[in-house]
């Protein structure tokens, strides 16, 4: 034994190998639950932040003086948490070789990110997290914490000061200054702890998930692939900064963007609509700068760009000088502020005829849904998480993203009284219990999941009724109708359809049901049973809006069959006022892909079947149709795989 070499312990090797081994331990979907995530600051990002470790299921501390702050901050977890967990994974497959002789001589060999892993994707449960007004509780046993506090310096350097002396000796603590280096914030640090402090700058999730990553000059090199593991985990994109930059990468780029976007307005030469047409028009995607700074705030976006001028010599008084005089100083803020910003406050209005807070937008909008399965999916283990919410502008004939990231969507419908959209998600496997049911303002912002993964198999076509402010919904391998209110409460199935246990697979499509159409007025609804594909076996029902007393969804009386043998009828539509139903058939040519209407006002036994328009495609694009003649014109077809449609 006396002659057996022994190894250095420092502390530096000690952290290296406690990383080591908690990723061993928690790769994949296990996050670390042993000890707490801390964010300090509950603003517009340290909400976001702390929804992101919740959703991929870490608990988390959030600390703010502001009692207001964090029950905003409970409010926002609670709805946005599903949105969250809806962002892709993506680990790193990491193998540690230990070389040479000794331990302390290891090295870590290359990583490379591998596909999404899907089940981590769906299974990964939530976190729990709580709220604090002091910051020592809150960072008790923290093993990361994360600052969002104001952009101002001194702050910064007064918080990570408290943080350094309030948490554990080996907890990381990282800042979220998107301008600000780190090196400039630890003058009140230890120089111990200056080895686990760097920059964290978080954009915006889950919309605009990449966050970076820098040193403070003496953090220890370890942190940064271990966080990149973490934070690819929870749904983000990482990117480390190869050396210290105010601003990091993308920030000096958005830098340079908003400085011109504020030259232009105060020179008087456009306005922030036009400025944010023109750059949705050239860059077809994305968020659009003037909007974005309003989301940000306006207030955080002067600060931001005064650590510019400070370290770079800059004048502005054309930029931020403008801005504070004209928004700021008057309480335009933003979105955050009722008065507005760089755009007026947000109308919520009961007509689609009122004014609308964009002019280049006054036309009606068609909205649309991208399930993810089309050619623009490069990577097919992303499928799940490629489907889209689009909006097709009538005058500017733009497609363009409102919300992105869902898993599979399908029916889409608007409240104009509520200035919402509803639409359903189907979910991964048509085996399990993980569609959904989302809804957001129409122009993608407040995202919320209603009915939530395990209360609905295959949700597809949905249906708002405006008098009573509930949805309907089909669902396919559930074989079932369901309602519930427009925040998703008092969800129930209203027509349950079964097949005979043991009856073939093609007897159970029979009973699948598809589409759903609402006459509000006369309280019926209508609904597709697609049968077997290109089968011929399809059927359209109508039934009371509301299950007839004393019976249940199972057996109610008051079903009628009102066509069948169709080719295969999918999503449908009512006009009320002319008693006129529209649906379209997939199926075989030349009775499949066509769209067809009925007059349904009458007997049932005089209802004639006329097909409007034949020889669409699967998928299908978007067209408009004549209801005079029939005559149809292709609006959009590109890479997408369109499904519901609604226009406001």
């Amino acid at each position: 034994m006396a002659n057996q070499p022994t190894h250095s312990t420092s502390p530096l090797f000690l952290y290296f190998l406690s990383i080591l081994n908690h990723k061993q331990y928690h790769n994949g979907p296990h996050p670390r639950t042993d000890r707490p995530i801390g964010v300090i600051g509950a603003g517009i990002l340290g909400r976001r932040i702390g929804c992101t470790f919740v959703a991929a299921g870490y608990h988390v501390n959030i600390q703010d003086p502001s009692q207001e702050s964090l029950q905003e901050t409970k409010k926002y977890i609670t709805a946005h948490k599903e949105e969250f967990s809806l962002m892709p994974r993506v680990s790193k497959d990491k193998e540690e070789v230990m070389a040479g002789g000794g331990m302390g001589q290891g090295r870590e060999t290359e990583t490379s990110i591998t596909k999404m892993d899907l089940e981590m994707y769906t299974q990964a449960p939530f976190g729990n997290y709580k709220t604090f007004t002091e910051v020592e509780p809150a960072v008790a046993n923290a093993w990361l914490i994360i600052e969002a506090v104001p952009e101002r310096l001194e702050l910064k350097i007064d918080t990570l000061a408290e943080l350094d002396a309030k948490a554990p000796p080996d907890c990381i603590l990282g800042s979220n200054s998107s301008s600000i280096k780190s090196s400039l914030m630890i003058a009140k640090v230890s120089p111990e702890r200056r080895k686990r402090v760097l920059n964290t700058h978080f954009t915006m999730p889950p919309a605009i998930r990449t966050v970076e990553l820098m040193t403070d000059g003496e953090t220890d090199t370890v942190i940064f692939s271990y966080l990149e593991d973490v934070l690819g985990e929870c749904g983000l994109l990482p990117v480390t900064a190869r050396r210290e930059s105010t601003g990091f990468v993308f920030n000096r780029l958005w830098a340079a963007v908003k400085r011109e976007i504020l030259h232009i307005l105060s020179d008087g030469v456009s306005d922030p609509s036009e400025i944010d047409l023109l750059w949705e028009h050239m860059f077809k995607n994305g968020p659009l700068p003037c909007q974005l700074m309003d989301q940000v705030g306006l207030d955080t976006v002067a600060l931001v760009e005064e650590t510019y001028i400070r370290e770079r010599g800059l004048d502005g008084q054309a930029t931020v000088g403008w801005l504070r005089k004209e928004y700021i100083e008057q309480g335009r803020l933003g979105k955050k502020s009722k008065l507005g910003g760089l755009y007026p406050p947000l109308v919520r209005s009961a007509t689609a005829e009122a004014t609308p807070i964009n002019p280049h937008t006054s036309a009606k909008d068609i909205y649309l849904l991208d399930v993810g399965l089309g050619s623009n999916a490069r990577d097919v283990s992303q499928v799940h998480s490629n489907g889209k919410v689009l909006r097709w502008n009538l005058v500017t004939q733009k497609l363009s993203p409102v919300v992105v990231g869902q898993n599979m969507p399908d029916g889409i419908d608007v409240s104009l009284t509520e200035q919402r959209i509803f639409w359903t998600n189907m979910g991964r496997s048509v085996a399990a219990y993980d569609g959904s049911v989302w809804s957001a303002n129409m122009d993608g912002s407040d995202v919320k999941c209603l009915v939530p993964r395990g209360k609905v198999r295959t949700p597809k076509q949905i249906a708002a009724d405006e008098q009573r402010y509930q949805l309907y919904f089909a669902d396919r391998e559930g074989t079932s109708l369901h309602r519930c209110g427009y925040d998703g409460s008092h969800h129930e199935i209203i027509v349950q359809r079964y097949t005979t246990p043991g009856s073939s697979l093609l007897d159970q499509m029979r009973e699948w049901c598809v589409g759903i159409a609402l006459d509000s007025e006369r309280r019926v609804m209508y609904w597709t049973q697609k049968g077997p594909s290109k089968a011929g076996c399809g059927r359209i029902f109508c039934a009371g809006m509301d299950i007839p007393e004393g019976e249940t969804a199972e057996n109610r009386s008051d079903i009628t069959l009102l066509f069948d043998n169709l080719p295969e009828p999918i999503d449908i539509e009512i006009d009320s006022e002319l008693q006129t139903l529209y649906w379209t058939d997939r199926g075989e040519h030349p009775m499949g892909c066509t769209l067809c209407r009925a007059y349904v006002g009458g007997e049932t036994v005089n209802m004639q079947k006329i097909i409007l328009a034949r020889h669409f495609h699967e998928p299908i694009g978007l067209y408009s149709v004549s209801m005079d003649d029939g005559d149809k014109t292709e609006l959009v077809r590109n890479e997408g795989c369109f499904t519901g449609i609604t226009l406001v």
